[in-house]
């Protein structure tokens, strides 16, 4: 197979209504137990690999080329058929239909960002809530769960999942001090800041079967990992950002035993301050400017204290 050459399709928005919902055991670090999965949203992209495509690329003959309009038109109506609950499973099933449709495709690599919906609280008259509407949504736009898988005709060779788009403000218990001073430095050491964060993160599973399997034995939800991260974030006291996303990967490869490798790409995007008062807790933050400080770490279970 030739690997230097792949092709595809992008940006498939695709929202597929009741799907089979989600149920996971609850952890001690989160209260999420599953989703309805009224609405099933991803942002879809497909690659496609195989030596049948290089004619295209050294002669122009697409005579094995599958239209990448195919590819979408494709997706969209074999999820009609999927029978799944998560992203995982979502790539996995349509990643074995295309391999079964078309035989020149030796391999797919599939990458589904979730396009999340929250249902909406509803109200009695007398203004008691009642349960989350079951036909009510709106588009959230905060973090987002993805999930990537690459398949050949023996399964599946890799597995990734993740969370990207993580916005996290914490107004106390990080700092930043201790770090070497020179002429260059202008940065004040501060043993108690606020401190916000970007950051995007996945993981992966000591065998890949657990990220896809239909019954989700061991698999790893997202809205858990994401509520496990903030969690650490609250309650660890942290002298860098360094420091705080080792901690959270060391516990979360302590949480879920089936993954066995987990990476941050984390932004520092601490605001300015404008404003502030003597003897207040009080005060104005601004926007920084543009440059901001970026931390990256991969931690795998050897890195784990027993």
């Amino acid at each position: 197979m030739n690997d230097k050459i792949y092709y595809g399709k992008g940006n498939i928005a695709l929202y597929r209504s009741y799907a089979t919902p989600l149920k996971v055991a609850p952890i001690p670090e989160s209260t999420y137990t599953g989703q309805p999965n009224t609405i099933f949203a991803v942002d879809l992209d497909v690659e496609v690999f195989g030596s049948a495509f290089m004619p295209a690329y050294t002669e122009g003959d697409n005579t094995m080329v599958v239209p990448t309009a195919t590819i979408t038109n494709f997706a969209f109506r074999k999820s009609l058929g999927f029978a799944g609950a998560t992203l995982e499973n979502f790539v996995h099933y349509l990643g074995e239909a295309y391999l079964h449709q078309y035989s020149d495709m030796e391999r797919v690599r599939l990458t589904a960002r979730e396009l999340p919906f929250a249902p909406q609280p509803i109200t009695r008259d007398a203004g008691e809530v009642t349960t989350p509407s079951d036909r009510l949504l709106a588009p959230s736009f905060n973090h987002r769960a993805k999930a990537q898988v690459t398949l050949s005709r023996e399964g599946v060779l890799a597995a990734e999942s993740g969370l990207d788009g993580i916005k996290l403000i914490k107004l106390t218990g990080s700092a930043f001090a201790n770090f070497p001073q020179d002429e260059f430095t202008t940065l004040p050491q501060r043993n108690d800041r606020p401190l916000y964060i970007f950051m995007d993160m996945g993981w992966r599973y000591a065998s890949s079967a657990d990220a896809v399997d239909s019954a989700c034995v061991r698999y790893i939800p997202p809205a858990q990992v994401y509520d496990h991260i903030a969690d650490t974030f609250h309650d660890f006291v942290s002298m860098s950002i360094q420091h705080l996303v080792y901690e959270m990967g060391i516990r979360l490869l302590r949480r879920f035993p089936q993954m066995s490798e987990v990476w941050f790409d984390a932004q520092n995007r601490l605001w300015d301050t404008a404003a502030e008062q003597d003897g207040s807790d009080a005060k104005v933050f601004m926007d920084p400017r543009p440059p901001y400080g970026m931390i990256g770490i991969t931690l795998t279970r050897a890195d784990v204290k027993v």
